[in-house]
Parts: C-alpha cells; structure tokens; sequence
C-alpha cells in the first residue's frame, strides 16, 4: 500500500477539469498527424473590445465576427473566414494577417472534431395508435398518448405496468412547465410543426451552424437531420391538440439551438452554443457527444468547458443553467467515464431502460451517471419512444439515450416551475432523492443494486434510479436550498506505479476531507480521480475507487474495441456518484487491473483525488414526508453519524 503523505498535494484541473480531451482510435486527434483545419479561428484581444470593434477588425481581413466566447470578458471572439475551407494543413497566412492587427494578442485557427448523434435508426413507419384506449380518463387525448409507455406504462406491448415517469402525479398537482424554457442542442428544431410552433421560443433560439436566428434543420432524403425535432417533442409537444403525443413539461417552452449540422465540430461552436443566452434558458438538453465506438476517450475543450462552467455558476441570474447528457450508446463495449460530457459534474448524464425495465442493448454503463428514463421498448421498433418528426409527422421510433435526455429535461422543467429557485445543485440532489430503484435491471446480470454508506441504492447502469416526476415535484415545492459547494483536494500519488500482468495495484490515499480549512467538506456530492495511466492495451484496464465508507466504484470497465498503447490517460477526471451524502474523511483506495486472459503490462502514473460536497448537512431543513423515503434515510444516517 502507498499512503499519500499529504492530504492536499497538488492542484489539479483548477477544480473546474478544464482539460483539453485526447481522442484516441480516430483520425480526429488533439496531437499528432490526422488533424483537420477548421474556417474557425479564436482570436484573443489583448484587453477587451467591443463587439463593433471586433466586427471591423474582422471585416477588414475577410472575416466574419461570430461574436465573443462565454466566460471571456470581451478578451475573445469567434471569427470565421469567408473564403477558407476545412483542410489538413493549417493556414499560416490567415493566421499572420490577424496577428498583424495591433490589438490582437493571438489568433489559433480551430481543430475539427467528430460529435455524432445518440440513438439514429433507419426511419420505420409509424404505427397507428390505438384511439380506442379505456385507461385514459383524465389523461391527455393527443392520438399518440396511448403509444407513449414512457409517460403512463399499462402493460403495452409487454411492458411492466407503471414503470414510467410518473408524470400524472405531477401535472395532477397543477405543474405542467410553465415559464421554463429548454434548449435543444442538435440539428435544428421544426418550430413549425403544430405540436411545437406554440411553444417555440425564438428569442432564445439561434443556428450556429448558418450562423442566423433560424434554426431549421436542413433536408436531407433520409430525414437525417429529424433528432432536434424528435427531442424536443419528448419535452414540450402540447396537450389535447390532436396531434401526436404529448411532451412531459406540454407547457414549458423549448428553443432550438441549432449546432450538430456541420462536418465538424469546433470548440468554439460547442461554447457558444453552451453559454447561449443563458438567462433565458434554464436547462440544456444534449443527445450526442463523442464516437460511441469503444475506443475514444474525448470530451470539452477548454472553451466549452469554460462556457458549461459559467453556466451553472452564474446562468439564470445565478441559480446556475442545467445541463442534461445522454450517456451514450456505446453499449457494453464501451465506458461513459471515457467521455468528458457525461462524466462532467456540471453535467446530469441520464441513461435509459426500456418498457419492462431491463437496459437496452445500446445502453453504456459507468459510475457518472445520476438517473435513468426511458427509450425504446423491446424488439418490437414500434414500441421506440413516440414524439414528433418533421414536416409536421409523428414518429413511434425514437431510439437511444437520444431519447432518455430529454425526457429528464422535460421532468426538470417540471420541478423548475415547481419552485423557481433551484440551483442546479439542487435539481440534482432532488434527483439522487426522488429517483426510484422501481424494477430496472440488468438483462446480463453485471450489475447489482448495491446501497452506499448512507443508505441511498444505486446501480452501475442506472444510476440513482429512474426519475420519478411526482415524487419530485412534490419534494420541490418545499425543498430548501442545499449549502454552498466546496471542493477538497484530498491528496495525490506523484510517483509512478506498474500495474501488474495479474493480480491488482492498490494505492490509498487518506485525507481528512481538508478539516479546518476553507475547503472542509462532510457530506458528499462528487469525487473524480484525476489518473495519468498507460498501457500496452488501454481497453483491458479497470480502475476502481473505494469510499473509506466501503462503497466501490468501477471507474473504468474494460473496452474490448480500445486497442490504444501510447496515449492512455492524462490527467483524465474519472467521476463517481455513487458515494453521494456519504463522508469523505477516511481512507480511499485505487485498485487498477487488467482484465484479460493475455498478459499485460502498465504504469499508474499520477492519481489525484478530489471530493467536492457541504460542510454543513444538506438536508437538515427538510422534513421527510415518509420515514421510508430516501430524504428520511439520509438524514438518519447523517445524524447518527454526526452523534458519534
């Protein structure tokens, strides 16, 4: 065993993982041959300029001013240049021509990147809904209510009665979405389809694909470009109107922020589209991310990241934006700890069951993800998610977590009008409390639900649960802001360490949580350890963590596609939720491995582990309304703990 002999060695990633990602097992790399040159360039001003001053300076050396980076403080601005397209060498002469204006500190012309939707089939018909329904009472009349398993489960097409989102309780109790607004991240929204034109929010919208105010999605024979359109129904189509479905908030209001739809992404594009007026809108529904293919490891830039960042510290005028993550379809090949999105603690990375509560096929596993919802069915592709499409159609065969995202963006809205004044931490605390182990499985029998050091279950695949609209809603009407997020950098481990052939490497690292400091943290929310890793095969090694109140973490599975040997990890933020409301004051141990039958050879590099939580307790205002309920466990057990 190797004990850290400091419990707050090194600072790293400034709290914030700003990291620029590698990708490995793509041409698309942050080093080396392979790059691709974007018409992007982030130029930085040497103090801070107008907008106006930006424009000219831009227009004078044939570019177009895209407008200043989130978080810059008017120091940096997106241009693009008219004439240049994307290419494999980098445009020296485009870059000197910037530099030669007296204002201009620096001027780096954007690396492109692949960014793929989650959840894309081939286009199947739709089936016709059963109109005939006995069950629906006082439930919505769109024609495809009754398809929609995933807002009220009876039992179609094989389906686990009531495994859903519970979404009658809370529109039971009056809330419906009002006055929240959620943008969907993606190719274009139809906001002229009839179950969307209503609630359309143009003022918030914007198309950074065109660079224009209308985000429409471009034609394509194969409908390619209908995942915005079939997102944002999941979230707010409207009631009774006689068309289609119904979203989960058939209130609240949806904007398209249109940024998918181009050959590559740039970090520019994703930052703008991140901080895009982020006070008028509340949550940020995102169903893509890196290649699913089990091999990548990639995730934000720095100026993405700096935009996420600023959104959830000073978006709606503090409360803090929320930023919503389909975990991936990688399946079991692959890792959601392996992409820097959904394994963001800004982030909620949402994965998904299907209509009996098994995980789908597609579904990939890791210890980031906070909550499940649902996506298609069952074998049947009828049984898919049903919302809208485009050119004003409906579709029964929305698929992927694509799907499960914005259903839990559509249950945000809810318990946003519930009570305006959550945070964005708060939106997560009453999502590890209100999710419901319900009867989600694991079809192979990997993963159990195991129960952490305060009482709360969780599950590899599907986090805390799947989310529960009633359950939180009625928990944000008298929900009590947690107190202020602190982060411990808790110790380090500097010195390299080979991982043996077989058997395990265990290092440990004992802290005592920053006691008496600034930063002094109790009760849980986050822990990321921060790992620089090789190996002469990346894909067979796993890293677990475990809590010095025993709950383990697998941060990393194996990757049977991920054959890397010279980049492995370099200051990679693994994240775990699993130890949530737990105490941090203890040992940590990290167990690193390979699993495989050939032997291997590897060295733990740097292991950095940092907690971030309360010091006060989180709960202490709220009253359980069930002496069963999560809240009433967790507090328990804060109080016992507290009293010894």
């Amino acid at each position: 065993m190797m004990v850290a002999s400091s419990p707050a060695v090194v600072v790293l990633l400034s709290c914030y993982c700003l990291v620029v990602a590698t990708t490995s097992g793509s041409k698309l790399t942050t080093g080396g041959a392979g790059h691709v040159f974007t018409s992007s360039f982030l130029v930085k001003f040497k103090r801070s300029v107008e907008p106006q001053q930006a424009h000219q300076i831009a227009e004078r050396n044939g570019f177009i001013n895209l407008g200043v980076l989130p978080g810059s403080a008017g120091h940096e601005f997106h241009f693009r240049h008219t004439a240049l397209h994307s290419r494999t060498r980098r445009s020296i002469a485009h870059t000197r021509v910037l530099k030669k204006e007296s204002l201009v500190h620096t001027a780096v012309q954007q690396v492109g990147f692949k960014r793929v939707k989650r959840g894309m089939r081939s286009a199947i018909p739709a089936a016709t809904p059963d109109k005939s329904d006995p069950n629906v009472g006082k439930a919505p009349t769109d024609p495809y209510f009754p398809l929609q398993w995933y807002l009220r489960n009876t039992g179609q097409n094989g389906g686990k009665p009531r495994l859903d989102l519970n979404v009658q309780a809370a529109w039971d109790q009056g809330i419906t979405g009002k006055n929240v607004t959620t943008a969907i991240m993606d190719d274009g929204v139809d906001y002229m389809h009839p179950d969307l034109k209503f609630n359309y929010n143009a003022e918030a919208s914007y198309d950074f694909s065109s660079n224009d105010a209308y985000p429409y999605p471009r034609y394509t024979d194969d409908w390619f470009n209908s995942h915005g359109t079939r997102c944002a129904g999941e979230v707010a189509a409207a009631r009774d109107n006689g068309i289609c479905g119904v979203g989960v908030a058939y209130d609240s209001k949806i904007a398209g922020i249109r940024m998918l739809d181009q050959p590559y992404m740039t970090d520019l594009i994703e930052a703008n589209s991140m901080g895009h007026e982020p006070h008028k809108i509340h949550i940020y529904s995102a169903s893509w991310g890196p290649t699913d293919d089990g091999k990548t490891v990639d995730g934000p830039r720095n100026a993405t990241m700096r935009a996420i960042v600023q959104g959830v510290n000073e978006g709606r005028n503090g409360l803090g934006n929320i930023y919503v993550w389909a975990s991936g379809d990688g399946g079991e090949e692959d890792d959601c700890n392996c992409d820097g999105y959904a394994a963001s603690m800004w982030t909620i990375s949402i994965n998904s069951a299907i209509n009996d509560g098994q995980n789908a096929h597609y579904d990939e596993s890791c210890s980031s993800t906070l909550a499940s919802t649902f996506s298609n069915g069952a074998k049947d592709p009828n049984t898919g998610v049903a919302t809208t499409d485009l050119y004003g159609k409906c579709t029964t065969t929305h698929s992927g977590t694509s799907a499960a995202a914005p259903e839990a963006a559509g249950v945000f809205a809810l318990a946003l009008e519930a009570n305006p004044s959550l945070t964005w931490r708060d939106i997560q605390h009453l999502t590890v409390l209100t999710s419901k182990r319900n009867s989600l499985f694991d079809a192979k029998n990997r993963f159990h639900w195991t129960m952490n050091g305060v009482g709360l279950e969780f599950n590899h695949l599907f986090g805390f649960g799947v989310l529960d609209a009633g359950a939180m809603v009625s928990l944000a009407k008298k929900w009590r802001t947690v107190p202020p997020r602190y982060h411990c950098e808790a110790g380090a481990i500097l010195e390299a360490h080979q991982i043996p052939s077989k058997g395990s490497l265990l290092l440990s690292i004992k802290t005592d949580a920053c006691k008496g400091t600034d930063t002094e943290l109790r009760y849980l929310e986050h822990v990321q350890a921060v790992i620089t890793a090789n190996a002469s095969r990346r894909g067979d090694l796993e890293l677990f963590v475990t809590s010095p109140m025993g709950t383990k973490s697998m941060i990393l599975s194996r990757r049977a596609n991920d054959d890397d040997h010279r980049d492995g990890f370099t200051k990679w933020p693994f994240m775990t939720t699993h130890t949530w409301g737990e105490y941090p004051e203890g040992t940590w141990l990290l167990e690193a491995t390979f699993n495989s039958k050939e032997p291997r050879t590897g060295w733990l590099k740097e292991f950095s582990l940092v907690l971030h939580g309360t010091k006060d307790p989180p709960y202490r205002m709220l009253s359980p309304a069930s002496p069963h309920s999560k809240l009433a466990i967790v507090k328990k057990a804060h109080e016992d703990q507290d009293k010894m």
